[in-house]
């Protein structure tokens, strides 16, 4: 794999190299070396670096110079804020706890296992009402008999809003009574029922569907797959056996509800759904131009492999050799997701079922305050615990193409428009599921049309789902060694 950075690689230019820290009159705080910390790492990997002024290499003389300004700010987060090239740049943020960030991309959340969505009422759209996407096994709420397409209109007795639902869901509390409801064609009300429920330290398997579905003479693979973390790849592989071993003749991977991860782990999917393109370019970014001109330009590619090999794991990949593969997506589908499909496309037949992406095609790293902003760098800050996920490349294609607006099914790839319907989510991995059997369906007959009701797109879109949350939402990066 060649989508590793060598930090060391990368000289940090600083404004003011002849002098050090002692040389200044300003005694720093914490909040100086966080701003400091802040304005290095944009300097040196933003990906728009040459157009935010106060980013250039000779904006400030000194550190004086330097803390002076960012005082002007009232927090870390502000001072980052200033700096970022919005609104083109809708994805680099900023944490204060780096443990709870490497936590989310291994999969490890604080957590009640209830994954969901949120919706506005249609006939009073200040209030809102959430909807299970699925329940995390061994979870609080799998314990609690919470189930796919419950409905839920109220926390504590306080019905959900715009304005309170941010708060009573994603608050300091750790615990909280949802109170069920009835759909109701989108105006939910309340049925008396309720649960309590509690978040802990919860380990999520990303893998969380793979079967093998018999369609007439045809073995169809189904693979429900919730986020690119590196820490599960081993049972990504194993799925992949499994299908390898069934002998599959088609494939649908269900990425509806995945925001993404790892641009290595997105690379071994791909290898796994093919194998006849060992070696050959999977995908290629594009960093801003002091990293390119620093480093050798064949890190910035990614190619086919045929070996997963990181953190003490070396298997052989489980290859199907496909030509043809069908994805689930919706509006949930980002960033490394919409990395597979996109740089599938450029060498096999790509169907899409569902509804547009979110269109991320902009990959991030984490920088932590140390001389060289990796984690194991020297003199990491120990006073303060804030890493940044900035935005430092767009990735495309092998043909040079991404979509920036979205992946839509049935115009940018050929596929079905489908949303899913609130009221009838089925059971995921069946048929029950409409979007499934709609997939089903297009396989064995190719008929893009069906007798299912269209939903009005307007009436089903989300105004935040729980995965946002979490400190990896939405999330493409890659993996910086030392």
């Amino acid at each position: 794999m060649k989508n590793i950075i060598k930090l060391s690689a990368l000289s940090i230019i600083l404004f003011f190299s002849s002098c050090t820290k002692d040389d200044n009159i300003i005694e720093p705080s914490v909040n100086d070396d966080i701003n400091y910390f802040v304005w290095k790492g944009l300097n040196a990997y933003y990906l728009w670096q040459k157009d935010i002024p106060n980013l250039a290499d000779n904006r400030f003389a000194n550190f004086d110079e330097l803390y002076t300004y960012f005082r002007g700010f009232s927090k870390p987060e502000d001072s980052f804020e200033s700096l970022l090239n919005r609104p083109t740049d809708r994805f680099s943020w900023i944490v204060d706890d780096y443990i709870a960030l490497e936590n989310s991309f291994q999969g490890i959340t604080l957590n009640n296992g209830m994954e969901f969505g949120l919706v506005r009422y249609e006939n009073t759209p200040t209030n809102i009402f959430g909807y299970v996407r699925y329940v995390i096994p061994n979870s609080d709420a799998a314990s609690k008999g919470i189930t796919r397409g419950m409905i839920f209109n109220a926390i504590d007795g306080t019905q959900l809003t715009e304005s309170n639902y941010s708060s009573l869901l994603f608050g300091n509390n750790t615990s909280y009574s949802i109170d069920f409801a009835d759909y109701n064609a989108g105006n939910p009300t309340s049925n008396g029922s309720s649960a309590s429920l509690t978040k802990t330290q919860l380990v999520e398997n990303p893998v969380a569907v793979s079967k093998v579905i018999t369609e007439g003479t045809q073995k169809i693979g189904y693979l429900m797959y919730n986020q690119f973390s590196s820490s599960f790849d081993t049972q990504l592989n194993a799925a992949f056996a499994s299908f390898k071993t069934e002998a599959i003749n088609d494939l649908i991977i269900d990425l509806r509800y995945n925001g993404g991860g790892s641009v290595r782990t997105a690379t071994y999917l791909g290898s796994m759904v093919t194998g006849q393109f060992n070696n050959e370019l999977f995908s290629k970014q594009v960093w801003n131009e002091k990293v390119q001109a620093a480093i050798d330009p064949s890190n910035f590619t990614n190619n086919f492999t045929n070996q997963i090999d990181h953190d003490n794991i070396n298997e052989a990949i489980n290859t199907l050799g496909l030509t043809r593969v069908y994805f689930i997506v919706t509006g949930s589908s980002a960033s490394a997701s919409e990395l597979v499909i996109n740089s599938l496309s450029s060498y096999i037949d790509v169907k899409l079922i569902g509804t547009t992406t979110i269109g991320k095609q902009v990959g991030s790293v984490t920088l932590y305050d140390s001389d060289n902003l990796s984690r194991n760098g020297e003199n990491l800050n120990q006073n303060h615990t804030y890493a940044m996920q900035p935005i430092v490349l767009e990735i495309k294609n092998k043909d040079d193409l991404n979509y920036p607006n979205g992946i839509v099914p049935g115009i940018t790839l050929p596929g079905i428009e489908l949303h899913e319907d609130y009221g009838n989510l089925g059971v995921l991995g069946e048929r029950t599921d409409p979007l499934l059997d709609r997939a089903l369906v297009y396989i064995s007959t190719g008929a893009k049309f069906s007798n299912q009701p269209k939903i009005d797109a307007s009436k089903t879109l989300e105004i935040y789902n729980s995965k946002l949350a979490t400190p990896s939402s939405n999330e493409m990066y890659v993996h910086f060694k030392n």
